[in-house]
């Protein structure tokens, strides 16, 4: 092979290299990143015969026509937020139906790292804040719970951002956080002479840093035979709810705190709680829990960097989320329930974005996706002993992931008929 030639394989193979490592810092499963890549490889470089081997924190690019070219590009130097994730998934995009040349790519992921957000720690808290209330709210705790929820989601905020800092703290930042949460939910309940509390008095509070979209996209990358990196993400998402276990554990023991075994574990069986209580232990009326899905939507986009217009978006797919979820429960069950709504997520966000390249469907899908709480369903399993919670609980995260494949296999189907026709 000719050296210019040799030099412009390498050449696209660096950008190739660094638009992986983009997307693994937007997010995206090793699998979808490796897909991107190939589909990128053979709009851009029609010729070209590049391997791709993602991990989760590096991309490795294999030129077969060029020996001893390997590039390798190192992810994980920052996590992006969401509104840099949307232009990570359009610069892809656009590479994809050839609207941008392979050499115009390094100044857009330069420009895509620079983007910054306003007060990103103020909108952490809030966004911890809101996402607890809107949890609280939307599986129907009392008004008195709700309170104490917000206050200490905050707290976690607080806690969390502070902890992120120093470096050696950010392995038992888990542990560190619901226990302190925990306590203070404790001895809010224990002061207030209220018994028993419910579940995601605890849980809501905690929510934002419940690994749920991690162990879910672990077990996709299994599904799709990505066995070391989808192991690697189960067993370090297995670890969190663990240290998040003992410290509910340990605020527990230490405030005499009980959780009421009566209270919705999932979105679907909100509905079916019931309370006599009055005042500040009233229950809030059922369609509030509208308004939690639009608190949690907007948390979300707060603490995750979403931007006003992709907030917006998320509120409508959260509640159309909720939508489905809250009809096919009576119906199905909650686990079948959290399958077909897994699948008609992911559809709904595949033919959104063909309608308009502003919302690509990895941002409108993920927020979306974390209603499911997937990881808090273990989390609450792990942590109230609770023999049908944890029998529930792998079969969840086994209908989420079927649904999502079902999803994406109605989508490709669909995409083939296309073009055929």
């Amino acid at each position: 092979m000719p050296s210019e030639l040799r030099s412009d394989a390498r050449a696209s193979d660096d950008v190739l290299g660094d638009l992986g490592a983009l997307l693994l810092d937007a997010g995206t499963s090793v699998t979808d990143v490796r897909s991107a890549l190939e589909q990128v490889r053979d709009a851009a470089s029609p010729g070209s015969r590049a391997t791709f081997s993602v991990l989760p924190e590096l991309v490795i690019v294999n030129e077969p026509d060029v020996p001893g070219a390997v590039t390798m590009s190192n992810a994980g130097s920052e996590e992006l937020s969401f509104r840099q994730a949307a232009h990570a998934s359009l610069l892809t995009q656009r590479l994809e139906k050839r609207t941008l040349a392979l050499d115009e790519v390094p100044a857009h992921i330069t420009r895509i790292r620079g983007i910054r957000r306003h007060h990103p720690a103020l909108q952490w808290i809030a966004g911890s804040a809101l996402i607890s209330a809107g949890l609280a709210v939307l599986f129907r705790c009392p008004w008195w719970a709700i309170v104490v929820a917000t206050l200490v989601g905050a707290l976690v905020g607080l806690i969390t951002r502070l902890m992120t800092r120093v470096p050696s703290a950010a392995a038992i930042i888990p542990f560190v956080a619901t226990f302190v949460s925990t306590i203070v939910v404790g001895l809010s309940a224990g002061w207030l002479g209220l018994g028993p509390v419910p579940l995601f008095a605890v849980c809501a509070p905690i929510a934002i840093i419940v690994p749920g979209a991690l162990i879910t996209n672990a077990l996709l990358e299994l599904t799709a035979a990505d066995i070391v990196t989808g192991s690697a993400r189960l067993v370090y998402g297995i670890i969190i709810l663990g240290f998040m276990t003992a410290g509910i554990i340990a605020g527990a023991a230490l405030t005499g705190l009980r959780v009421n075994p009566d209270s919705a574990a999932l979105v679907g069986e909100a509905a079916k709680v019931t309370s006599a209580g009055v005042g500040w232990e009233a229950l809030p009326p059922l369609w509030l829990a509208w308004v939690g899905v639009v608190f949690v939507a907007i948390g979300i986009g707060l603490a995750f960097g979403a931007g006003f217009r992709l907030t917006l978006v998320n509120i409508v797919v959260m509640m159309c989320t909720y939508a489905v979820l809250a009809l096919a429960t009576p119906l199905v069950g909650s686990i079948v329930a959290t399958g077909v709504a897994a699948a008609a997520l992911f559809v709904a966000a595949r033919l959104l974005e063909q309608v308009t390249l502003a919302v690509p469907a990895t941002v409108s899908f993920q927020p979306a996706f974390l209603l499911l709480v997937p990881g808090t369903v273990g989390l609450v399993a792990l942590a109230s002993f609770d023999p049908e919670a944890l029998s529930a609980t792998p079969m969840t995260f086994v209908s989420l992931c079927i649904g999502t494949k079902v999803g994406a296999l109605l989508v490709d189907v669909t995409r083939a008929v296309r073009h055929r026709v």
